[in-house]
């Protein structure tokens, strides 16, 4: 999948009949994923985003873990009630029950992972200064800098393994929060605040712990070296 297919698929949204009447309040921009879920190529090789992320931890990252979570899914839907649904009807539907607990995190892992990947680009792309979704992060934390702040406080702030997240809520406003393992806020039942995703950090410590070992501040002040803006403003404008 290309950054340009990515933008395009990334954009289609929709509401589904099992979506409750808080995810209604929000428009999803979907990966518009469909089973038999499948792994989509990088859109870029996996040295790109060297020095910021290394290679070897990249092609482990994408090969193993994502690939194992794909896997895992399509096998775990063969006997589940949610067989059939598009991705995040399935992350919707989940709860924190052991009958959910296997799709549930091996969904969250295949979308989270896959956005994630698109989020990042060689070198970054800046945030358009005059842009909706800068207006909105200037209204609701300041400036770049007070989101920055946030955001590498909540990633910090997640113990273990788990994901921070910059998210749309009910009428378009921003919020910053964190969930454990491959849990995300469109998991209702799950997450401690529902919400659009439009950027995320993994930090599972194989995100990172090849180059950075144990400084996970260090691998989330590189990330953010990479990110894409273009992509989340485009997540944002489709709220």
């Amino acid at each position: 999948m290309t950054k340009r297919d990515f933008l395009k698929t990334g954009l289609i949204w929709g509401i589904g009949s099992a979506i409750s009447p808080i995810s209604r309040a929000i428009a999803h921009p979907r990966l518009g994923f469909r089973p038999p879920f499948q792994q989509a190529p990088l859109p870029y090789a996996f040295d790109a985003l060297e020095p910021y992320m290394d290679a070897q931890t990249m092609q482990v990252h994408y090969e193993k873990h994502h690939a194992g979570y794909v896997k895992n899914l399509n096998e775990a839907l063969e006997s589940s009630s949610l067989k059939g649904m598009v991705i995040e009807d399935i992350l919707i539907s989940v709860e924190a029950s052991p009958v959910f607990n296997k799709v549930r995190n091996n969904a969250g892992g295949h979308y989270n992972h896959t956005l994630f990947w698109n989020l990042m680009t060689p070198g970054g792309k800046p945030l358009d200064p005059e842009g909706p979704l800068m207006g909105a992060i200037q209204q609701t934390f300041g400036s770049m800098d007070g989101l920055e702040k946030q955001f590498k406080d909540a990633a910090m702030g997640v113990f273990g393994s788990g994901w921070a997240w910059l998210c749309a809520g009910p009428g378009r406003s921003l919020f910053v929060s964190q969930t454990p393992n491959q849990d995300n806020p469109i998991m209702r039942n799950m997450a401690d605040r529902s919400g659009v995703p439009l950027l995320a950090i993994d930090v599972w410590e194989h995100a990172y712990y090849l180059k950075h070992q144990n400084r996970r501040a260090d691998y989330i002040d590189a990330f953010w070296q990479i990110i894409d803006w273009e992509v989340v403003a485009h997540r944002y404008s489709a709220v």
